[in-house]
Protein backbone atom coordinates (compact mmCIF):
# COMPACT_ATOMS: atom_id res chain seq x y z
CA UNK A 1 0.00 0.00 0.00
CA UNK A 2 1.29 3.61 -1.06
CA UNK A 3 2.43 5.67 1.94
CA UNK A 4 -0.48 8.23 1.23
CA UNK A 5 -2.77 5.66 1.47
CA UNK A 6 -1.24 4.31 4.75
CA UNK A 7 -1.16 7.31 6.13
CA UNK A 8 -4.73 8.08 5.21
CA UNK A 9 -6.46 4.67 6.81
CA UNK A 10 -3.91 5.79 10.08
CA UNK A 11 -5.86 8.45 10.44
CA UNK A 12 -8.78 7.06 10.00
CA UNK A 13 -8.62 4.12 12.73
CA UNK A 14 -7.63 7.07 15.11
CA UNK A 15 -10.98 9.28 14.12
CA UNK A 16 -13.15 5.66 14.28
CA UNK A 17 -11.02 5.19 17.85
CA UNK A 18 -12.13 8.55 18.75
CA UNK A 19 -15.94 8.34 18.11
CA UNK A 20 -16.01 4.73 19.31
CA UNK A 21 -17.26 4.74 22.95
CA UNK A 22 -14.58 3.86 25.24
CA UNK A 23 -16.70 2.81 28.58
CA UNK A 24 -20.52 2.15 29.42
CA UNK A 25 -21.60 2.19 33.05
CA UNK A 26 -23.97 -0.71 32.31
CA UNK A 27 -23.03 -2.22 29.45
CA UNK A 28 -19.02 -2.37 29.33
CA UNK A 29 -19.33 -5.92 27.47
CA UNK A 30 -21.25 -4.36 24.56
CA UNK A 31 -18.48 -1.22 24.06
CA UNK A 32 -15.70 -3.93 23.88
CA UNK A 33 -17.39 -6.40 21.16
CA UNK A 34 -18.37 -3.33 19.16
CA UNK A 35 -14.58 -2.05 19.13
CA UNK A 36 -13.74 -5.51 18.36
CA UNK A 37 -16.32 -5.40 15.34
CA UNK A 38 -15.11 -1.95 14.28
CA UNK A 39 -11.04 -2.54 14.62
CA UNK A 40 -10.39 -5.33 14.23
CA UNK A 41 -9.13 -5.05 10.90
CA UNK A 42 -10.36 -4.14 7.13
CA UNK A 43 -9.50 -2.54 4.11
CA UNK A 44 -11.45 0.97 4.92
CA UNK A 45 -11.38 1.24 1.58
CA UNK A 46 -15.62 3.08 2.10
CA UNK A 47 -13.98 6.02 4.14
CA UNK A 48 -11.29 6.31 2.30
CA UNK A 49 -13.43 7.40 -0.56
CA UNK A 50 -14.99 9.44 1.93
CA UNK A 51 -11.77 11.43 2.21
CA UNK A 52 -10.87 11.38 -1.14
CA UNK A 53 -13.65 12.40 -2.59
CA UNK A 54 -13.94 15.55 0.11
CA UNK A 55 -10.47 16.59 -0.58
CA UNK A 56 -10.74 16.20 -4.30
CA UNK A 57 -13.44 18.73 -4.34
CA UNK A 58 -11.52 21.04 -2.41
CA UNK A 59 -12.61 20.27 1.29
CA UNK A 60 -10.75 19.54 4.08
CA UNK A 61 -10.14 16.18 5.36
CA UNK A 62 -10.39 16.62 8.92
CA UNK A 63 -14.45 17.68 7.51
CA UNK A 64 -14.55 14.47 5.90
CA UNK A 65 -13.74 11.97 9.07
CA UNK A 66 -16.87 11.92 10.89
CA UNK A 67 -19.13 11.34 7.59
CA UNK A 68 -16.01 8.37 6.89
CA UNK A 69 -16.76 6.88 9.98
CA UNK A 70 -20.40 7.15 9.65
CA UNK A 71 -19.93 4.76 7.14
CA UNK A 72 -17.60 2.79 8.23
CA UNK A 73 -20.21 1.94 11.11
CA UNK A 74 -22.23 1.36 8.76
CA UNK A 75 -19.89 -1.42 6.99
CA UNK A 76 -19.00 -3.24 10.32
CA UNK A 77 -22.32 -3.71 11.30
CA UNK A 78 -23.52 -5.00 7.88
CA UNK A 79 -20.41 -7.63 8.36
CA UNK A 80 -21.54 -8.42 11.95
CA UNK A 81 -25.19 -9.07 11.00
CA UNK A 82 -23.60 -10.92 7.76
CA UNK A 83 -21.90 -13.47 9.76
CA UNK A 84 -24.25 -14.64 11.99
CA UNK A 85 -25.84 -18.25 11.98
CA UNK A 86 -29.00 -16.82 10.44
CA UNK A 87 -27.42 -15.31 7.41
CA UNK A 88 -23.94 -16.17 5.68
CA UNK A 89 -23.15 -18.44 8.82
CA UNK A 90 -19.34 -17.66 8.73
CA UNK A 91 -16.80 -18.11 11.57
CA UNK A 92 -14.05 -16.15 10.42
CA UNK A 93 -13.59 -12.08 9.67
CA UNK A 94 -10.66 -10.36 8.82
CA UNK A 95 -8.51 -13.46 10.12
CA UNK A 96 -10.20 -13.33 13.34
CA UNK A 97 -13.02 -15.27 14.87
CA UNK A 98 -16.42 -13.59 13.46
CA UNK A 99 -18.59 -11.80 16.24
CA UNK A 100 -20.72 -13.83 17.45
CA UNK A 101 -17.94 -16.28 17.91
CA UNK A 102 -16.42 -14.46 20.18
CA UNK A 103 -19.12 -12.47 22.14
CA UNK A 104 -22.20 -14.75 21.31
CA UNK A 105 -24.61 -14.79 18.96
CA UNK A 106 -27.20 -12.36 20.85
CA UNK A 107 -24.19 -10.19 21.70
CA UNK A 108 -23.14 -9.51 18.14
CA UNK A 109 -27.09 -8.77 16.98
CA UNK A 110 -26.78 -6.14 19.61
CA UNK A 111 -23.70 -4.73 18.84
CA UNK A 112 -24.61 -4.46 15.00
CA UNK A 113 -27.63 -2.41 16.07
CA UNK A 114 -25.81 -0.25 18.35
CA UNK A 115 -23.08 0.55 15.47
CA UNK A 116 -25.91 1.39 12.56
CA UNK A 117 -27.31 3.91 15.82
CA UNK A 118 -24.06 4.79 15.91
CA UNK A 119 -23.18 5.35 12.77
CA UNK A 120 -26.11 7.94 12.55
CA UNK A 121 -25.21 9.64 15.69
CA UNK A 122 -21.66 10.51 14.30
CA UNK A 123 -23.26 11.71 11.18
CA UNK A 124 -25.77 13.95 12.81
CA UNK A 125 -22.70 15.32 15.06
CA UNK A 126 -20.56 16.01 12.30
CA UNK A 127 -18.47 19.02 13.43
CA UNK A 128 -17.81 19.86 9.96
CA UNK A 129 -21.44 21.43 7.67
CA UNK A 130 -24.09 23.16 8.21
CA UNK A 131 -27.61 21.49 9.43
CA UNK A 132 -28.63 21.16 6.11
CA UNK A 133 -25.75 19.55 4.72
CA UNK A 134 -25.96 17.09 7.83
CA UNK A 135 -29.93 16.43 6.79
CA UNK A 136 -29.21 15.77 3.36
CA UNK A 137 -25.90 13.31 4.20
CA UNK A 138 -28.60 11.37 6.67
CA UNK A 139 -30.91 10.98 4.16
CA UNK A 140 -28.45 9.69 1.29
CA UNK A 141 -27.10 7.12 3.81
CA UNK A 142 -30.42 5.85 5.02
CA UNK A 143 -31.38 5.12 0.88
CA UNK A 144 -28.09 3.51 0.53
CA UNK A 145 -28.10 1.01 3.84
CA UNK A 146 -32.59 0.58 4.17
CA UNK A 147 -35.01 -0.88 3.16
CA UNK A 148 -34.37 -0.26 -0.50
CA UNK A 149 -30.42 -0.58 -0.50
CA UNK A 150 -28.24 -2.83 1.57
CA UNK A 151 -30.65 -4.29 3.68
CA UNK A 152 -32.79 -5.09 0.80
CA UNK A 153 -29.81 -6.39 -0.94
CA UNK A 154 -28.89 -9.07 1.59
CA UNK A 155 -33.20 -9.97 1.35
CA UNK A 156 -32.63 -10.47 -2.32
CA UNK A 157 -29.40 -12.73 -1.60
CA UNK A 158 -30.59 -14.90 1.27
CA UNK A 159 -33.64 -15.23 -1.47
CA UNK A 160 -31.28 -16.53 -4.61
CA UNK A 161 -29.73 -19.12 -2.53
CA UNK A 162 -30.07 -22.38 -5.19
CA UNK A 163 -31.19 -20.40 -7.69
CA UNK A 164 -29.55 -19.16 -10.72
CA UNK A 165 -29.50 -15.40 -11.37
CA UNK A 166 -29.19 -14.06 -14.43
CA UNK A 167 -26.41 -11.08 -15.07
CA UNK A 168 -29.37 -8.62 -14.59
CA UNK A 169 -30.53 -10.21 -11.07
CA UNK A 170 -27.07 -10.17 -10.55
CA UNK A 171 -25.90 -6.96 -10.99
CA UNK A 172 -29.44 -5.32 -9.25
CA UNK A 173 -28.26 -7.97 -5.98
CA UNK A 174 -24.86 -6.21 -5.36
CA UNK A 175 -25.73 -2.80 -6.58
CA UNK A 176 -27.97 -3.08 -3.71
CA UNK A 177 -25.96 -5.27 -1.50
CA UNK A 178 -22.77 -3.66 -1.86
CA UNK A 179 -22.56 -0.92 -4.42
CA UNK A 180 -25.27 1.66 -2.43
CA UNK A 181 -22.80 1.99 0.26
CA UNK A 182 -19.93 2.32 -1.76
CA UNK A 183 -22.00 5.02 -3.76
CA UNK A 184 -22.82 6.69 -0.59
CA UNK A 185 -19.39 6.81 0.44
CA UNK A 186 -18.60 8.85 -2.56
CA UNK A 187 -21.50 11.05 -2.18
CA UNK A 188 -21.42 11.91 1.37
CA UNK A 189 -17.31 12.68 0.18
CA UNK A 190 -18.86 15.45 -2.12
CA UNK A 191 -21.44 16.80 -0.13
CA UNK A 192 -19.07 17.67 2.62
CA UNK A 193 -16.11 18.53 -0.01
CA UNK A 194 -18.47 20.58 -1.95
CA UNK A 195 -22.08 21.19 -1.16
CA UNK A 196 -22.72 23.72 -3.92
CA UNK A 197 -21.49 20.73 -6.47
CA UNK A 198 -21.84 20.90 -10.22
CA UNK A 199 -24.90 18.47 -10.86
CA UNK A 200 -23.06 17.39 -14.09
CA UNK A 201 -19.79 16.26 -11.56
CA UNK A 202 -21.88 15.14 -9.14
CA UNK A 203 -23.33 12.87 -11.70
CA UNK A 204 -19.99 11.37 -13.18
CA UNK A 205 -19.11 10.89 -9.72
CA UNK A 206 -22.23 8.78 -9.17
CA UNK A 207 -21.56 7.20 -12.18
CA UNK A 208 -18.01 6.36 -11.14
CA UNK A 209 -19.33 4.80 -7.98
CA UNK A 210 -21.69 2.80 -9.32
CA UNK A 211 -18.86 1.38 -11.74
CA UNK A 212 -16.73 0.65 -8.72
CA UNK A 213 -19.11 -0.95 -6.53
CA UNK A 214 -19.99 -3.76 -9.49
CA UNK A 215 -16.57 -3.91 -10.08
CA UNK A 216 -16.04 -4.97 -6.55
CA UNK A 217 -18.14 -6.77 -6.08
CA UNK A 218 -16.98 -9.30 -9.32
CA UNK A 219 -13.37 -9.06 -8.13
CA UNK A 220 -15.05 -10.33 -4.64
CA UNK A 221 -16.39 -13.29 -6.03
CA UNK A 222 -13.57 -13.97 -8.03
CA UNK A 223 -11.24 -14.12 -5.08
CA UNK A 224 -13.76 -16.45 -2.76
CA UNK A 225 -12.92 -18.99 -5.48
CA UNK A 226 -9.18 -18.23 -6.08
CA UNK A 227 -7.32 -17.34 -2.70
CA UNK A 228 -7.38 -19.62 0.09
CA UNK A 229 -8.73 -18.44 4.19
CA UNK A 230 -5.69 -17.28 5.10
CA UNK A 231 -5.26 -14.64 2.24
CA UNK A 232 -8.89 -13.34 2.10
CA UNK A 233 -9.14 -13.42 6.14
CA UNK A 234 -12.53 -15.11 5.87
CA UNK A 235 -13.89 -18.47 4.44
CA UNK A 236 -12.92 -19.15 1.52
CA UNK A 237 -15.20 -20.72 -1.00
CA UNK A 238 -18.24 -19.51 1.16
CA UNK A 239 -20.04 -18.31 -2.29
CA UNK A 240 -20.11 -22.02 -3.48
CA UNK A 241 -20.70 -23.59 0.12
CA UNK A 242 -24.02 -21.31 0.09
CA UNK A 243 -25.10 -22.35 -3.77
CA UNK A 244 -25.22 -18.87 -4.40
CA UNK A 245 -25.31 -17.00 -8.21
CA UNK A 246 -21.62 -15.10 -8.75
CA UNK A 247 -20.11 -13.43 -11.32
CA UNK A 248 -17.11 -16.20 -12.58
CA UNK A 249 -20.25 -19.34 -11.90
CA UNK A 250 -22.22 -17.20 -14.93
CA UNK A 251 -19.43 -16.20 -16.75
CA UNK A 252 -16.09 -17.96 -15.92
CA UNK A 253 -13.14 -16.94 -13.63
CA UNK A 254 -11.38 -15.42 -16.60
CA UNK A 255 -14.54 -13.64 -18.22
CA UNK A 256 -15.42 -12.03 -14.68
CA UNK A 257 -11.86 -10.46 -14.22
CA UNK A 258 -12.05 -8.94 -17.11
CA UNK A 259 -14.97 -7.69 -16.80
CA UNK A 260 -13.97 -6.41 -13.32
CA UNK A 261 -11.09 -4.28 -15.71
CA UNK A 262 -13.80 -3.34 -18.39
CA UNK A 263 -15.84 -1.38 -14.94
CA UNK A 264 -12.71 -0.04 -13.34
CA UNK A 265 -11.92 1.12 -16.74
CA UNK A 266 -14.97 3.24 -17.57
CA UNK A 267 -14.54 4.32 -13.54
CA UNK A 268 -11.53 5.84 -14.51
CA UNK A 269 -12.77 7.55 -17.54
CA UNK A 270 -15.94 9.56 -15.89
CA UNK A 271 -13.28 10.36 -12.93
CA UNK A 272 -10.79 11.89 -15.69
CA UNK A 273 -14.26 14.17 -16.60
CA UNK A 274 -14.85 14.84 -13.49
CA UNK A 275 -12.08 17.56 -13.15
CA UNK A 276 -11.25 17.01 -9.52
CA UNK A 277 -8.13 18.09 -7.47
CA UNK A 278 -6.01 15.30 -7.37
CA UNK A 279 -5.62 11.13 -8.55
CA UNK A 280 -6.49 9.55 -5.22
CA UNK A 281 -9.91 8.75 -6.18
CA UNK A 282 -8.95 7.29 -8.92
CA UNK A 283 -6.06 5.49 -7.29
CA UNK A 284 -8.20 3.47 -4.69
CA UNK A 285 -10.40 2.44 -7.37
CA UNK A 286 -7.80 0.58 -9.00
CA UNK A 287 -6.42 -0.58 -5.31
CA UNK A 288 -9.61 -2.04 -4.99
CA UNK A 289 -9.91 -3.82 -7.90
CA UNK A 290 -6.48 -4.72 -8.43
CA UNK A 291 -6.31 -6.35 -5.00
CA UNK A 292 -5.51 -9.89 -3.86
CA UNK A 293 -7.63 -9.89 -0.79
Amino acid sequence: MKPQFSNLRATIEDALDHHLPHTSPIAQSLVEAMRYAALGGGKRLRPMLTCATCTALGGKLEDALAPACAVEFLHAYSLVHDDLPAMDDDVLRHGMPSTHIKYGEAAAVLVGDALQALAFETLAKAPAGSDAVRLRAVQLLTDAVGWQGMVAGQVFDLESEGKRLSMSDLQSLHSAKTGALIGAAVQLGALFGNPDLSSETYVLLGEFSQRLGLAFQVVDDVLDITQPTEVLGKPAGSDSAANKSTYPALMGVEAAQNYAEELLDEALSLHARAGLEHNLLAELAVLAVQREF
